[in-house]
């Protein structure tokens, strides 16, 4: 018999952390996180997008084992402001048991019903920030610290429940050393001449600061087209000013402006900490801290976050100007490897703008939805 409890306790809390540590013990792939980020993540009183947002934590239980779990979501800025009526679910975990993932999935239903949404989707986390997708190809490459991965049967337990696809998205990777500069040095030249443009590097990170505001308008600006997108509110930029600038190596962070020191365009790229996360399993102290600082200095492999262009200077060239500075910092460093973050399906212009470094798709995730 399958029993399914609310998370009421900060001991079940961790419960519903720590259940993918079990689930994935033995897998070379799965990257855990932090055990006290996630849960921070998780705490009302620490994350704001909880001034938006709602989540119930549900726990699956046989023969009184941990054997799933499951955080329905609703983000009313989404039903509210969007009109989506969506109930969103993530953290969705289970073993091989279709009544152990059906359970689950009853739970978020009945919780999109009593706020009358219409519909069903995920696995998605609170906004465009969080990890998104199951993976439904590519299970023997490592994941990432901002992907969920997860075993090869999930993909039909969604389906044996009458969920169908939503949405598609690709992880693509390549070499750094494939790239010939040729592509993008001159045309950053032209570019930067003809619109009055200027690249800016950094080696602090308090020198960022004072332009992280602009960049996520930028990136609200950027994306507001897309299907899936929710904007990152005022207290979030805060909250992930604190939490994570610090942590990117400033020389992997880079602007662009114009000649009035507007911004323009910016691009993220963090150091792939897959291997030291693995090598924390969850635990900074005492030998986390030390894996992934060493990677942050020494990771040969880079994930590009995010990149955003104003949208009056979409197709204007302005990614040459990007291209061609990380190009110089990735040959200081010796990068090898450059891994892009799930991209929309339906989203061609941003494929085609990788298309010169001959990319190669080598995940697939999706969400999937149901009607309520």
């Amino acid at each position: 018999m399958i029993t399914v409890k609310q998370v009421q306790s900060k001991a079940d809390l961790k419960d519903f952390v720590k259940f993918p540590f079990s689930l994935y013990k033995n897998s070379d792939y799965w990257v855990p996180p932090i055990i006290k980020d996630e849960m921070e993540s998780f705490d009302e009183t620490k994350n704001p997008v909880f001034k938006s947002a709602e989540a119930s934590f549900f726990l699956a239980y046989k023969d009184g084992k941990i054997v799933g779990r499951v955080a329905a979501i609703v983000n009313w800025l989404e039903v509210n402001e969007q009109q989506l009526k969506k109930m969103r679910f993530g953290w969705f975990d289970f073993v091989d048991d279709l009544e152990v993932s059906k359970a689950l999935l009853d739970k978020v239903a009945e919780i999109g019903k009593q706020h009358q949404l219409e519909y069903m989707e995920g696995p998605v986390g609170f906004s465009n920030l969080d990890k998104v997708g199951v993976l439904i190809e590519g299970f023997d490459h490592i994941g990432t610290m901002i992907t969920w991965y997860n075993h090869p049967y999930y993909q039909s337990h969604y389906e044996k429940h009458g969920f169908v696809k939503e949405k598609e998205y690709l992880e693509n990777k390549f070499l750094a050393a494939k790239a010939d500069p040729a592509l993008f040095h001159k045309a950053n030249l032209l570019v930067k001449k003809r619109y009055g443009l200027r690249e800016m590097n950094f080696t602090k990170s308090a020198d960022i600061m004072p332009w992280v505001d602009k960049m996520f308008d930028l990136f609200n600006n950027t994306y507001s087209k897309l299907s899936s997108f929710v904007k990152i509110t005022d207290i979030q930029k805060e909250y992930f000013k604190k939490k994570y600038i610090s942590f990117i190596n400033p020389e992997y962070i880079k602007f662009v402006v114009d000649s009035n020191d507007e911004l323009v365009a910016f691009a993220i790229v963090m150091p792939s900490f897959s291997q030291a996360l693995q090598k924390a399993n969850g635990k900074l102290f005492p030998f986390g801290i030390y894996h992934l600082l060493k990677a942050k200095k020494k990771s040969k492999d880079v994930i590009f976050y995010l990149i955003g262009i104003r949208p009056d200077y979409q197709n204007k060239g302005v990614t040459a100007i990007i291209f061609n500075e990380y190009y110089k910092t990735f040959s200081e460093k010796g990068v090898v490897n450059c891994i892009r973050t799930p991209e929309l399906e339906e989203n061609v212009a941003i494929r085609q703008m990788w298309k010169h470094f001959d990319p190669v798709v080598h995940k697939r995730r999706r969400t999937y939805r149901k009607d309520l």
